[in-house]
């Protein structure tokens, strides 16, 4: 999803070969309805609309053709946390309404726990977690998913945990470390960990985990 593209474009639909029951125009004007923007929004400029309202656009434009999968690359990076919470509920609304689902990449975790089902967390390109999502946040099982959830801000102070800081820098993707490529980082590497990669395994589907020492959960 982008924030400089403000019209839901007609293109797709007839890249498709699609006409749309009431015609393009009116099916755009529903669109607009329908992520909480008001219909008579179809002929203003992109200096008219707020981040927030450009957002709206961005996902009319991405449901317009109904589909089963969307792709959302840190779709409220850009904004703030008070839009951010809309974005995100439009996004379940609009999921639950219509059935779809998301692939949802973002860096942050709080945000991933309120709009995923399953969580997948990524070092350097490889997954070394895969979980269900209460599992995920309830039991971390890899070093870095827990460092990760230790920097996630908490407004109780008695709920804090201790944060978990990581030594060093990350590694380059082009020229990873041998065996784990956390382990350059990782506070419970052994010998093991330079020479052989660990696989994602775990006891069961719904918790997986790459690391030969994982936590206990």
């Amino acid at each position: 999803m982008t924030l400089v593209i403000i019209t839901v474009d007609p293109k797709p639909f007839r890249y498709q070969h699609i006409t749309p029951p009431g015609g393009i125009r009116r099916t755009v004007q529903e669109l607009l309805e329908q992520v909480g923007l008001s219909p008579e929004h179809y002929n203003r400029h992109p200096q008219d609309f707020s981040g927030g309202q450009r957002q709206r656009i961005c996902v009319a434009r991405a449901i317009a053709l109904r589909p089963k999968l969307i792709i959302a690359d840190e779709p409220v990076s850009a904004l703030d946390v008070s839009i951010q919470a809309q974005i995100i509920n439009l996004l379940s609304d609009l999921r639950d309404q219509q059935g779809m689902a998301y692939l949802f990449i973002a860096h942050d975790l709080s945000v991933v726990r309120h709009i995923s089902d399953r969580v997948a967390v990524m070092y350097l390109g490889k997954i070394v977690e895969l979980a269900d999502n209460d599992l995920l946040y309830a039991a971390p099982r890899h070093p870095y998913t827990r460092a990760l959830l230790s920097a996630v801000p908490v407004p109780d102070p008695t709920a804090r945990q201790q944060r978990l800081r990581l030594a060093g820098e990350p590694p380059s993707p082009l020229n990873p470390p041998s065996g784990c490529h956390f382990r350059t980082r990782c506070w419970k590497a052994q010998a093991v960990c330079e020479t052989t990669e660990p696989p994602l395994a775990g006891a069961g589907p719904r918790h997986q985990v790459a690391c030969h020492f994982p936590e206990d959960g």
